[in-house]
Formats: structure tokens, sequence, C-alpha cells
């Protein structure tokens, strides 16, 4: 589904990112072309509208039109876009004799597992059971009392954090993901980074909000 429309595909998982990074090169594409637009329309605004009324009205009309929050609408995409990775090797994640505490509670205690290649892996558990520490070792922000974790030589870790410790409060929405940018480069493609916070359905003003006004639910 993208913007409420239904997009049918047949072929692989390869094929369909495929197809999907060139659609989104050409959504790019046509972002450039509408900002392009906007700079060539406002310099004739502020050049004073000559020429005939009719025309002027015309082109006032287009200007408002590109800026539009209706218009961004259109172009945005609820569609969350992970571009592919390098070609991941046989090894991907190997875990051996782990073992982590904190004081006299133990939370992990001889864990071994490894995920091969292609593999989605779900880890369920009661809070406080160290599914977190467990993220929190394979990323290297902690280490293990023993054991060791490897990782393969292509493979590269992302991650969401359920909080927003690291986040800067004062920020805006759109400055706190965009870095300020108004074209973002994701994997091999650029996309406008409001359209690209968009997807996150953060749209028109909830871009402009700041980070610290935003509820925990």
């Amino acid at each position: 589904m993208d913007r409420g429309e239904g997009i049918p595909w047949e072929g692989n998982y390869s094929s369909w990112l495929e197809q999907k990074d060139q659609r989104l090169a050409q959504e790019a594409s046509q972002e450039a072309a509408r900002r392009k637009s906007i700079e060539k329309e406002l310099e004739w605004v502020r050049q004073g509208a000559k020429g005939r009324q009719s025309k002027g009205k015309a082109r006032l009309a287009r200007f408002e039109e590109l800026n539009s929050v209706e218009y961004q609408k259109r172009n945005e995409t609820n569609e969350l876009f992970i571009p592919p990775g390098p070609r991941l090797g046989d090894k991907v994640i190997e875990v051996s004799n782990l073992r982590k505490s904190y004081g006299d509670r133990v939370l992990i205690d001889d864990l071994s597992f490894s995920v091969p290649k292609g593999a989605i892996v779900g880890i369920i558990g009661p809070n406080g059971a160290g599914k977190s520490t467990l993220f929190r070792m394979m990323s290297g922000q902690e280490q293990p009392d023993s054991g060791t974790i490897t990782l393969g030589e292509t493979v590269k870790l992302a991650s969401v954090d359920q909080f927003r410790d690291a986040m800067d409060n004062s920020k805006t929405v759109w400055e706190e993901v965009s870095g300020g940018l108004d074209i973002m480069k994701i994997g091999n493609t650029e996309m406008p980074s409001r359209a690209y916070v968009g997807r996150f359905n953060f749209k028109g003003v909830d871009q402009g909000k700041r980070v610290g006004e935003l509820v925990r639910r």
C-alpha cells in the first residue's frame, strides 16, 4: 500500500526492493523539479509580477499550489524505506556462552545461538528479562561478563531505541530527524527530508513541534 493505493508486484523480495528503490528515486526527482519550479516562480514574484494580469494571477496560483500542504501530502507516503545493505556472508551473528549480571542478579547465563542469513528473529520475554541488555551487548553499548558476540564481516547493525534519551528536546521533529538537511540520502536514494519525516506520520505543522513536547504513549 502506498498513499491508499495498492501496488501489485510479482517477483522475489530482491526484485521488489529494486523497483521500490527506482520508484523512490523517481519521487525524489519529481520533488527536485518541484523545488526548482518554486524557485523560478518565487523569483518571478519578487520581480513584481510583470506582464498581463491574467498571466500573473495564474503564476501566483501555481506558486501557492507548489507550496501548499495539500500538494506535499499528495506526494508523501507512510511507507518506511529500509534500503538493502551489502551482500551478507554465511555468518550474521554468533553468540557463544554469553553471561551478564548486575550485582547478584544474573540476567543472561550461558546463552549461545546463531542467526543465519535471511532469518527473521523475535526475542520475547517479560520486562527485566534482559532483552534490551542483549541488544545493547550486540551493538557494543555494553560488554558481557563473559562469552563472545561475533558479527559477520559485512553486517551493519541498525536499531530504533524505545526511549528518546539521545534526542535533543529543544529541536523540532524535522530538525532532529533531518539534521537540518533539505535532502537526505537513504542508502543510495536521495529524497526530500520533509517527505522522509512524513513517512513517520509527522506531517505539516507536526514537523515543527519540539521533541520535548511529544507525549510518550
